[in-house]
């Protein structure tokens, strides 16, 4: 495949959907395809998630484009979401059943995306309106700034197989993510209360680092790696598969899009 517009038919076919970008999105992901995210060549590990799990509804099926391959790097780690979910401790497994997990986010501290790009608009009756109707709680801070808390599931059934799956990002928003450096340089700016991303038991208990470490471990080590080339198309189930991305150098444009909406 050559073009990005040659994948719009692709994707809507499968019942390709039009979604508010960075609310539902956990990273660079699009939903309309042919329109590029922006791809900075950072010495960093995004690692493997599935997309939109905190959503009331989300998209079964997720594809990846590659329009340019990156000079080094920029690998698409897969991981399959059933064996993450078979292979962490049947208590730790229980645990965060119960209680699932809080995520909450800051906007408008200079780091991160500002709410009005999150949400695309500037008003703040539109903001309350989609967090009202989406299980979000928010608050309107000093300054502009704005705070949001949502309780979002840990462990999910696949609507067609039946089977268990790990599905939630509280390894990747969780501040234990970062590299040592990154993470002193953070807690140094801000107290945890005001940290751009952070997650929680959803009781808002702390959940423990060495914990997510070892979530981390079995997604590593699950993870397949395949080297892109130009053209490639990538389909995925979306529950079934997580991805991530490989640092990378160079220019990369990875078009992503996703289909087949599912609400629970």
């Amino acid at each position: 495949m050559k073009s990005t517009q040659s994948q719009k038919p692709t994707l809507k076919g499968l019942g390709a959907v039009k979604r508010r970008q960075s609310v539902s999105l956990s990273q660079e992901t699009l939903i309309e395809v042919g329109q590029l995210p922006p791809e900075n060549p950072l010495p960093l590990v995004i690692k493997p998630i599935n997309e939109m799990p905190s959503a009331r509804n989300w998209s079964l099926k997720i594809a990846f484009h590659c329009v340019i391959k990156a000079q080094t790097g920029g690998e698409t780690p897969i991981a399959d979401s059933r064996r993450v979910f078979q292979r962490i401790d049947p208590k730790i497994r229980d645990r965060f059943q119960e209680k699932q997990i809080l995520s909450v986010r800051n906007y408008g501290k200079g780091l991160d995306l500002p709410w009005q790009a999150v949400f695309q608009t500037t008003e703040k009756s539109e903001v309350e309106t989609y967090c009202q109707n989406n299980g979000i709680e928010l608050e309107w801070l000093e300054n502009n700034c704005l705070k949001t808390r949502r309780v979002c599931r840990a462990i999910a059934t696949h609507p067609k197989t039946s089977e268990s799956v790990w599905f939630n990002q509280a390894h990747l928003f969780h501040i234990s993510s970062l590299e040592p450096a990154l993470r002193e340089q953070m807690l140094s700016r801000f107290p945890e209360s005001e940290l751009p991303r952070h997650t929680y038991y959803g009781d808002g208990t702390t959940i423990e680092a060495s914990i997510l470490d070892e979530i981390r471990e079995i997604y590593q080590q699950e993870s397949v790696i395949f080297p892109w080339e130009e053209g490639d198309v990538l389909l995925l189930d979306n529950m079934l598969a997580a991805h991530g991305r490989r640092p990378f150098t160079g220019a990369r444009k990875v078009v992503v899009g996703m289909a087949e909406p599912f609400a629970k």
